[in-house]
């Protein structure tokens, strides 16, 4: 048996996440990670620092339980971080960390397209629509 240098171990590794996969631990995250709630997190921390409050008066819908549940899970992830100010009241802060800031740029894409083409996705959902009404 060959011995495999540490730089080999770690491509071995990374070749072992195929999202297409089940079981693949990436997949899970894949699936955490395109939940709407976590792109306008993200969307909106990289524009600034923020508190609870204000991230549930930016983002219009978000129930306080998805809210808390959200960031709980991206603080977990390593994409944001909670900061808690000692003062009275004690003030929290939530801030995006670096490899939060390194999908940020991918996610805030995504949400960019989706703003710029959902009109174009509305007149294919038409024509689909008008074109499948008889199957009922």
């Amino acid at each position: 048996m060959a011995t495999m240098t540490a730089a080999q171990r770690r491509a071995e590794a990374k070749a072992e996440y195929d999202t297409y996969l089940s079981t693949c631990k990436s997949r899970r995250l894949l699936d955490r990670l395109s939940d709407k709630w976590v792109t306008l997190v993200l969307c909106a921390l990289a524009e600034d620092d923020m508190r609870y409050s204000e991230l549930a008066r930016k983002i219009a819908g978000v129930s306080q339980k998805m809210l808390t549940q959200t960031l709980r899970t991206l603080e977990r992830d390593g994409l944001v971080i909670r900061r808690v100010t000692p003062s009275v009241p004690v003030q929290v802060e939530y801030a995006i960390t670096q490899l939060g800031q390194s999908l940020v740029e991918v996610v805030y894409e995504l949400k960019r397209w989706a703003e710029g083409h959902m009109d174009d996705v509305e007149t294919a959902q038409g024509r689909y629509d008008r074109r499948n009404a008889s199957r009922g």
